[in-house]
């Protein structure tokens, strides 16, 4: 597959994983619990393949894009800045989720706000990604360049899209394909 085909496709996933965590986010709104498991999974599955994978090679794919295009060094510099808040904003919110799961008290507003930093973080990396990096990469990176980034990181099968991760992330697969509908119960009368 064409690298920048694969890239944006990649990024359309990212999103669409994006939305099923704001929708189970935005019930913590309504008062009801949203499904924490899920959650987990989809900060794990964004913290161990994007932040593992997809990042380097894009860390790298800038790094030769810079050379090639110096007027986009200041936003791929941010753009590789970015990868690292999202590193950390995803280890926030997966802490405070795990917390959830395992039945801790905690406030919900520490969630949301978590959750919305990250998300709102993710969202505007991958619409500049899209709309300013993929269309000069498209036309300036060579083969080679296109090469190095993907050697830029460990050949890793992508865990919901045929990787080898067993269970752990089938309710994941189908929430995303729509074959699942939300699970969410009312919050307990506890809760802050």
């Amino acid at each position: 597959m064409n690298p920048v085909m694969a890239w944006h496709e990649e990024h359309a996933y990212f999103a669409r994983l994006l939305q099923v965590l704001q929708e189970e986010v935005d019930t913590l709104y309504t008062g009801q619990t949203p499904n924490y498991e899920l959650l987990l999974d989809i900060v794990s599955y964004l913290r161990e393949y994007s932040d593992q994978v997809h990042h380097p090679r894009e860390d790298e794919a800038f790094k030769r894009l810079a050379r090639r295009s110096p007027e986009l060094r200041p936003i791929l510099v941010r753009l590789h800045q970015e990868h690292r808040v999202i590193a950390q904003s995803g280890d926030r919110l997966r802490e405070l989720v795990e917390e959830a799961v395992s039945d801790a008290v905690l406030p919900r507003a520490d969630i949301e706000a978590a959750a919305s930093t990250y998300i709102v973080y993710y969202r505007n990396h991958i619409a500049t990604e899209e709309k300013e990096v993929l269309p000069v990469a498209a036309r300036s990176l060579t083969e080679d360049d296109w090469l190095a980034a993907k050697e830029a990181a460990p050949a890793k099968a992508d865990p919901l899209v045929g990787g080898d991760a067993g269970d752990r992330f089938r309710h994941l697969r189908r929430r995303i394909a729509g074959e699942t509908p939300p699970h969410h119960r009312a919050a307990p009368a506890t809760s802050a």
